[in-house]
């Protein structure tokens, strides 16, 4: 007989090894009972089966695994179950899908197969009247007042500022005495960009930095579960957005209110206004919060992931470096071509930088101490001129350049989509009311128009082998079809201006033993950040 003693413990580890199988018991049944509850989704109708792939747990779906495995999760799959594979993530069901010719079905099918979805935490921060919640004729009617704050005369008024704020933003990078985070100050670069040029906001700079440190709250809860409760990422999203709101409601009123003649324009609000009152569209503020919000979104996370992997491949490959080189020294752009500008250049340059800065202070009211604008921060030493989108059009090369960092590292590894009816994709289908992703990344890593994809080689969009020409729906980065990017022309006008100044004013080095590991979700960022020195070509 056991003594009494020996009797418990073995009672007691009974019961603890009884209530473990029962708790493993019951989440294999729950998963189950889950996972029968979206096959019962399928449309009755097709007799297509559903795509393959798991539905992960109850509620969270896969959701945990997506955020920490970033692009090893989309690769794991598909490979186990092909082009097309549904997932759970977000709180919605979804359906993962590559390859140029179901790209091409989706992006051509909108607003009859498919409309645009993007996750529910994103719709909620970034509000009702956005681009990116508005479909049908809406969309359409944003779109037609948007293209005027992107149209060619638009972009060609803004590059001048915009290449002050690239030098301005360059010569604090050279002048730090360690290594920067290229990602952080990408994202800081990318922010001005958007308050001073798009937005044409005058700020002081601790605001500029607060407001900035607000936006990036935003971001970073922008992908979350959509449960509004204390503490939750959507909670700390919408708060971003209302502080940004508030900051900006005044200036917006004050921009509102100021007469405008005809053709008068100095940023893309400007234009937006114009464009909204010659489609007979008024605005209401609450509109034109969202929308600046918005504008900055576009203008800020994805471009900013685009000018660090600029940068990563700057460093990665510097044969690519000197041959841009060479052609900004045939454009006149290089640095020996501006190294020793002229005396009566420097005062054109000032008297010209003193009426620009007389002529904004006069229109926003703030000339108190515009002399003093640039005191305390470090002084450009760029000789490059000011550019034209001509100038940017000559220089074929560099594009190439920008093109392949775009196929490379896309920003954004896809688009959100929901079926407005049953269709068929790779022999399965896509039900009704199904959210479906469709993936920008993949498509460009498996796509068999490029040679040796895995390379980094800017030659596959240069003249004698137009690798992307040969596919249309291979190279997407920044979509397709009527829901295309609508600020693309501005994200590669940044790029390029970013690549000339730096190539023909600076040295880098990367500051660490290696380089670092690249994170895909939600947006294409290194981790731990990209650390560099920068320093200018030689001193003045």
């Amino acid at each position: 007989m056991f003594p009494l003693a020996q009797f418990g413990v073995l009672s007691a580890l009974a019961t603890a090894l009884t209530s473990v199988l029962s708790a493993l018991f019951l989440l294999a049944l729950t998963r189950q009972l889950w996972s029968l509850r979206w096959s019962l989704t399928r449309d009755k109708e097709s007799s297509l089966p559903l795509p393959n792939g798991s539905m992960g747990w109850p509620l969270v779906g896969e959701t945990f695994h997506w955020l920490f495995q970033g692009s090893n999760f989309h690769i794991s799959r598909r490979e186990r179950h092909g082009n097309v594979f549904k997932t759970h993530l977000l709180g919605k069901p979804v359906i993962r899908v590559t390859g140029a010719e179901n790209i091409r079905k989706i992006l051509l099918g909108e607003h009859s197969l498919v409309c645009t979805q993007w996750p529910q935490s994103t719709r909620i921060i970034l509000g009702p009247n956005t681009l990116v919640n508005s479909i049908g004729d809406l969309h359409k009617k944003k779109r037609k007042i948007l293209a005027k704050v992107f149209s060619r005369g638009a972009l060609e008024s803004y590059l001048p500022r915009l290449q002050d704020v690239v030098k301005s933003e360059i010569a604090k990078w050279c002048s730090e005495p360690g290594a920067i985070d290229v990602y952080s100050a990408a994202r800081s670069l990318t922010f001005r960009i958007a308050i001073r040029v798009l937005l044409g906001l005058q700020m002081e700079e601790e605001r500029i930095v607060y407001l900035a440190q607000i936006f990036e709250q935003l971001m970073n809860n922008l992908f979350s579960l959509p449960i509004d409760a204390p503490l939750s990422g959507l909670r700390k999203g919408i708060k971003a957005r209302e502080i940004l709101h508030t900051n900006m409601e005044k200036i917006i009123e004050e921009k509102t209110e100021r007469p405008q003649a005809d053709g008068d324009y100095h940023d893309a609000f400007d234009y937006m206004l114009s464009s909204a009152k010659e489609h007979g569209h008024q605005f209401s503020i609450q509109e034109l919060k969202e929308t600046a919000v918005e504008l900055i979104f576009a203008a800020h996370s994805t471009t900013a992931s685009a000018s660090t992997s600029l940068v990563l491949q700057l460093l990665r490959h510097p044969a690519v470096v000197e041959r841009a080189k060479v052609e900004l020294e045939a454009e006149g752009l290089g640095y020996e071509s501006h190294s020793s500008p002229s005396p009566s250049d420097v005062t054109k340059q000032k008297e010209e930088d003193a009426a620009d800065t007389e002529i904004t202070c006069l229109l926003n009211g703030d000339c108190h101490n515009h002399q003093n604008h640039s005191d305390g921060f470090p002084q450009s030493r760029s000789q490059i001129p000011y550019l034209s989108l001509d100038k940017l059009s000559q220089l074929r090369y560099v594009d190439c350049v920008v093109k392949e960092v775009l196929r490379f590292l896309p920003p954004v590894s896809g688009g959100y989509r929901t079926a407005l009816q049953t269709f068929e994709l790779d022999g399965y289908q896509i039900p009704k009311g199904w959210s479906v992703m469709y993936s920008i990344r993949d498509t460009h890593e498996t796509a068999a128009v490029f040679q040796s994809p895995e390379l980094f080689d800017p030659d596959r969009f240069g003249p004698e082998r137009e690798e992307s020409r040969l596919a249309r729906f291979s190279y997407v980065p920044f979509g397709g079809g009527v829901r295309s990017c609508v600020g693309k022309e501005l994200a590669q006008i940044i790029l390029k201006t970013l690549a000339v100044e730096l190539i023909g004013t600076c040295k880098w080095t990367l500051a660490t033993e290696n380089f670092p590991k690249m994170q895909t979700v939600p947006i294409v960022h290194p981790v731990n950040g990209l650390h560099v020195n920068f320093t200018y070509n030689k001193p003045l």
